[in-house]
Order: C-alpha cells, then structure tokens, then sequence
C-alpha cells in the first residue's frame, strides 16, 4: 500500500456529496493495526477533519456522511457530525463485528440513531466473505438494524459482501425500512434489477471504474439515475487510477465521471440528480 497521495482530479460543473466514508479512519481515531495498510497509509497523511472537507469541498465534493462500524466508531462520527454542518453520521454495528451486538450495544446504537445529525442505520448486513462473526450472529444482528432503523424512521445503509440473495431475503422477510442504501454496490446486473423492482438505492464507489469489473458497469447502466448515489469508502477502494493508494472524499469526481460515462448522461445533471437522492435519503442539508 502505497502512502502516496493522490493528485485532486478536476473540479465537477456542479456539487455532490459522498455518501459513505470513514473519517474516523482517515484522521487516526481508530489506531490502526499492522493488519490494516489501507487505514495505516491513510493515517500516515495526518489529515484533519477539517482539512478532508476543505479538500473535498475544493472539487465539488460539498458534503459527506461518515459511518460507523462499532460502537466507538458510531459515537466518534455521531460526535464530527454535531460539530460539522456539511457532515452528516450513520450508526450501527458492522456484520464483521456482529458478535458484539449485544443488546446493551444495540440500545445505544439506537440512542446515537435519534440524534439530529445522525441520518441512517449502518453499515449493517451481511458478509460472507469474512468468518470473523458467525452467520447466526451476522442475521440476528442485521435484523436488528432493520428494526432501529424502522423505529427511529433513518435510512438504512447495507454492507452486503457474497450475500445478495440472502440480504434481499432478510429484508422481505423483516419487512425493510422506507429508505434502504446497499452501500458501495457489489452486484451485477440482475441484482440492480431486484433492487429497483424493491426501490431500494444503490450507491457505487471506486471499484466500478476497475478494468475487471465490468459487471459493476452493467449494475450501474441498469440503476435508474434517481436510485444512484456515489460513495468513496474513503480511506477504502479508490477509484482507478489510484489503486493501491489511500482513498478520501475529494476522489468522488473520478468515480462520478465513470457513471456519467456509462450512463451517457451530463456529468452536472448526473451531479444534480444525486444531490437530490441524497436529500431524499439522508434528509436536506
């Protein structure tokens, strides 16, 4: 992983926002372990909150949600989003971490999740590519999320790694909330079919500009423009050319450009069309 920085992309026509990043991360309030280049080389550019949005906002990227993953996660980012008007939080208990959701845990998830400056549920789902929770607890957990989400009437983002069918099932069997967001959207086609027959958003980020992921290409031209956000996953999955590099908010223009191109639109409409996704998902700035 390189600690490389890379260049800010050309400005966008119009302002957008990132949906789903991880600002906790990038500014080292999470202490990075050996096991973790991406965050590691992200911490190493020792970034500030604030220096992240100046950066972001100098590209169009004019606002952001940050998301947690645990329960300190969801209090830090919970915490940023109070003191940051153009930040927004989610909350919830990652599916590789289901094993702590407790309902000692879930309750204060819940608490975080009726503050103001808190907008969605998540990341919760499920993700059978990691054994690091047991699918028992990974579904028990997933529906618990769904119920927070429902009762506190916020958005609810999913993480959803090689478990498309069940995720889907979980969520017409439990009944899903009026907003769902499959965050940094991993299906093909077929898949974006089932989630807008469910009207469910679909949020794509850096790897659907990867040369080998052309199914994501095809998801994307298949998502009707008033079901598409754009995400980073900073400091996760940066788009191409940057791969192997720390990820932030002000990369969004990349990834944007990649799904104006696939779905042959202007890039400021596409821009326009997802600020008004985001307003309807996460609520007006």
């Amino acid at each position: 992983m390189s600690r490389e920085r890379p260049a800010p992309p050309e400005a966008l026509p119009a302002e957008v926002f990132d949906s789903h990043c991880h600002l906790d991360i990038m500014v080292g309030n999470r202490q990075a372990s050996s096991g973790d280049p991406v965050a590691l080389a992200a911490q190493a550019a020792g970034a500030s909150v604030e220096s992240i949005l100046a950066e972001a906002k100098s590209v169009g990227v004019t606002r952001l949600v940050t998301v947690g993953y645990d329960l300190p996660s969801s209090r830090w980012n919970a915490e940023v989003a109070g003191g940051h008007r153009d930040v927004y939080a989610a909350v919830a208990i990652h599916p590789n971490e289901a094993h702590a959701s407790t309902p000692e845990v879930l309750a204060e998830i819940e608490d975080l999740a009726r503050r103001p400056q808190v907008r969605a549920v998540g990341e919760t789902g499920l993700d059978y590519f990691r054994d690091w929770a047991s699918k028992d607890d990974q579904h028990a957990s997933f529906r618990a999320h769904i119920e927070i989400a429902k009762r506190t009437g916020k958005a609810l983002v999913i993480h959803d790694r090689d478990a498309h069918d069940d995720v889907l099932a979980v969520l017409a069997d439990q009944g899903a909330p009026d907003v769902v967001v499959f965050h940094s959207f991993s299906g093909d086609a077929e898949m974006a079919k089932r989630c807008v027959d469910a009207g469910y958003f679909m949020s794509f980020s850096g790897p659907v500009t990867y040369k080998n992921a052309g199914y994501l290409r095809e998801a994307a031209a298949v998502a009707p423009p008033e079901l598409m956000l754009v995400e980073t996953d900073a400091p996760y999955l940066p788009p191409t050319p940057h791969r192997g590099k720390p990820n932030a908010p002000y990369l969004i223009p990349l990834t944007l450009r990649c799904l104006a191109e696939v779905k042959g639109m202007d890039l400021a409409d596409l821009a326009a069309r997802i600020t008004v996704n985001g307003e309807t998902v996460f609520g007006a700035w």
